[in-house]
This record gives structure tokens, sequence and C-alpha cells, in this order.
């Protein structure tokens, strides 16, 4: 990314927030005026939505970096908004991730269709096009202003084959049986509602489709990553199994990082 567009999406992001303060003061105003219960309304739709198994989960209280809600005996960790973007795409990012060894890993074909859940400001996504130039990628994120990012770079770099979709916290929103693989980086471990999620994100995988988290290596404490946003292998074998996914292997090829590979079925 050049300094031209990180100046274009700094002024982006301070315009997208300015309105957001704009229409949240309008509609704090609104409903102070009507007396109407929106966090009532909101929730009963969202639990139409994307019914949620409260089953899963327990409820603590929450830790500096957590939200208070823990699935499978892991503390769920708070996620970074759109506002801190320009983080994701840091200069050192290359040296401390080294993205290009991460997706060659992954052993992709020109043809691959892969999502890039959790995509932020499609640091992966343009990569992993680069890949599969005759395949696609589906740029998923759950904020709109990290969408906004992605289709403005689209643009400027003229790429076709990245489509960005917005996700909600407990799906994905991606085609039944038309993905190859399915990657998060750093993301994983942030998702409110990973049962969910994963659920159906396993819908939209194909027969033989992959899924591919890259966490940080909790087991290696020295690794400067606060703890809720690293994992340990155990742990995510462990989540992945609660929803039918098989481990596949482990690849240890980054500084810091897993690379776990997991498969829906034998393919």
């Amino acid at each position: 990314m050049t300094n031209d567009q990180l100046q274009l999406i700094k002024m982006h992001l301070k315009t997208r927030i300015s309105s957001f303060l704009r229409i949240t003061c309008g509609l704090c105003l609104i409903v102070c005026c009507l007396g109407f219960n929106v966090s009532s309304a909101a929730a009963d739709v969202a639990t139409q939505s994307n019914p949620i198994n409260t089953k899963v989960y327990e409820y603590r209280s929450p830790s500096a970096d957590g939200i208070g809600k823990f699935y499978l005996g892991r503390e769920i960790a708070k996620v970074m908004g759109h506002t801190g973007s320009l983080w994701l795409e840091r200069p050192s990012r290359e040296r401390e991730e080294q993205p290009t060894k991460a997706i060659a890993a992954l052993d992709l074909k020109p043809t691959d269709v892969v999502a890039d859940i959790g995509a932020g400001t499609g640091y992966f996504s343009f990569r992993l096009a680069k890949v599969v130039p005759q395949g696609k990628v589906f740029a998923v994120d759950v904020q709109p202003e990290m969408l906004d990012i992605i289709e403005f770079l689209k643009q400027e770099n003229k790429i076709t084959n990245v489509e960005p979709v917005l996700g909600a916290i407990a799906n994905p929103n991606l085609p039944t049986n038309s993905i190859d693989l399915a990657l998060m980086v750093d993301a994983y471990h942030e998702f409110s509602h990973p049962n969910e999620m994963m659920k159906k994100l396993v819908k939209s995988l194909k027969p033989a489709g992959r899924v591919v988290l890259v966490e940080y290596r909790r087991e290696n404490p020295f690794i400067p990553i606060k703890t809720l946003h690293k994992m340990t292998q155990k742990q995510a074998r462990k989540e992945m199994q609660a929803i039918g996914l098989q481990w596949q292997t482990t690849k240890d090829v980054l500084p810091s990082q897993h690379i776990m590979i997991f498969t829906k079925g034998n393919g």
C-alpha cells in the first residue's frame, strides 16, 4: 500500500467516524423522546436472524483483554475495531509475519476459491488474489468500514477477483459448498460466537475444503502479544473438533505463528 493510499484511508476513516457520531447522537435523541427500548428490540431481531446456542458458552468476569465469554475453557478476546486498520498495514508486518511464506504454505491452486475471514483491510486478501488468478477471494468482515477500504483498494489497483462480503457475528454469509479454503489470520480468537460462525463456515466448504487458522503461539510466553490474542495448538484442535473438523497438519514455518490446517472430510 502506498503512502498516498494510506492518507486516503485515514481521511475516509475520519469521515466515516464523524458520520457515525452524528447519526448516533440523532438516534439517541429520538430514543429519549420516544422512550423506545432499542436494546430489547435489537436483541429480538438478532435472535431471530442468528439464533445463538448459549449452552456452549460460559460467562464470567472479563479480564482486561477479554469479553468475559468463555468457549471450551478459552476466554474470547476483544475485537480490534476499524479505527486500528492502519496497524494492519504497518510496514513491519512483512518482516514480523512473513505473509508470502504463510500463503505459500497453503498449497493453493490457481483456480481455488478462498475465503479470507476477518479480512480487515484486505492485507491477505489481495496477496491471495495473486495466487488464485483464475479463482476468487471472498474478503469477509463484519465491519462495513473495513469493506469500504477493501473496495477502495480493489478499485485503485484494478483487482477483479476479490469480492468484499459483509459477514455477521454468527455467519460469514458465504454460498454453500463454494469454498476450497477458508483462512483466518489472527482473527478466530476474536469471534464472539465461534461455535455458530464455524458451523456456518463448514457448510460453505466444498467436500475437500480446508480451514486454516494462523494464530500466534500461546505456548511461547516470550512472543510479545497479549495472551488472549494467542492460541495453543491443543485449544485450537479442541475447538475445531467440536464443530466436526479434522486436524490435518500444523506448519510452523513462521517466526511467531502456527499455521493449523483442518479438513472437512477425507478429500
